[in-house]
């Protein structure tokens, strides 16, 4: 649905709404281009390189959002989301075609600015700065999928016994390093008895039946809201049957 795939081109030109859906979203992914030296000239020229603009929804996406959040302060950004799409599809088109026209004038700037920057460089040196844009489009990617689900509200994957027990014991630990702690707790698990163990297996069981049962709910919303890529294989195979 172009609602949920315009949301965070919206959050990310707001600022900081939505590093707080998503603080501690997690390690970046790592490129397969992150062997590659990449001379300083670099940063100079992709600090240069201009941005993509906004499309016309996302345009006026930008404009509502604060008006909207302003007037409900309680609202979910999903629900505010929402309703600025319904507010775009029902513009009459007259008012469209402004956020349209303003859309193409600056792609035209973009593609000068683009092109003027790319003559610029050799040929060996363009194809360095693709790789270079390919590393930067997949980390981007990457980080924008994981404030997707966050925002979406998939649920947490299930935690291990071990990881249970560590989470439990680590800040019990009060002296030593975060490494040397990590070490005892490990060495702690290692020698924990088995009726103990036993418990922690237990609550991992527990957590994996809250976590199918979450996941379950959650991908029928998603199929609700038109996004079925992100269900998993195993549930999309098994409504095919039905």
């Amino acid at each position: 649905m172009a609602l949920l795939r315009g949301v965070w081109g919206v959050l990310r030109d707001l600022g900081k709404s939505g590093m707080e859906l998503c603080s501690g979203c997690g390690n970046r992914l790592r490129s397969p281009f992150s062997f590659v030296y990449f001379p300083k000239w670099f940063s100079s020229t992709l600090g240069s390189y201009p941005k993509k603009p906004m499309s016309s929804y996302l345009r006026f996406s930008k404009e509502q959002l604060p008006i909207f959040k302003a007037q409900n302060p309680d609202a979910k950004i999903s629900e505010l989301i929402r309703r600025i799409a319904e507010l775009w599809r029902e513009l009459p088109e007259s008012q469209k075609k402004m956020y349209e026209d303003a859309y193409k004038a600056d792609w035209q700037a973009y593609k000068e600015e683009i092109n003027r920057i790319r003559e610029q460089l050799t040929p060996s040196q363009m194809i360095s700065l693709e790789k270079e844009i390919m590393q930067k489009r997949l980390k981007k990617k990457a980080l924008i999928k994981k404030r997707e689900l966050t925002m979406l509200g998939k649920p947490k994957r299930p935690r291990s016994a071990y990881n249970i027990f560590v989470a439990e014991s680590f800040q019990e630990v009060k002296d030593g390093s975060s490494q040397a702690k990590l070490k005892y707790v490990n060495e702690t698990w290692k020698n924990l008895p088995s009726s103990q163990k036993q418990i922690y297996i237990q609550l991992a069981k527990d957590d994996k039946i809250r976590y199918d049962n979450e996941m379950k709910s959650w991908e029928e919303q998603m199929i609700e809201v038109g996004r079925s890529d992100l269900i998993r294989r195993k549930m999309t195979k098994g409504i095919g049957e039905y």
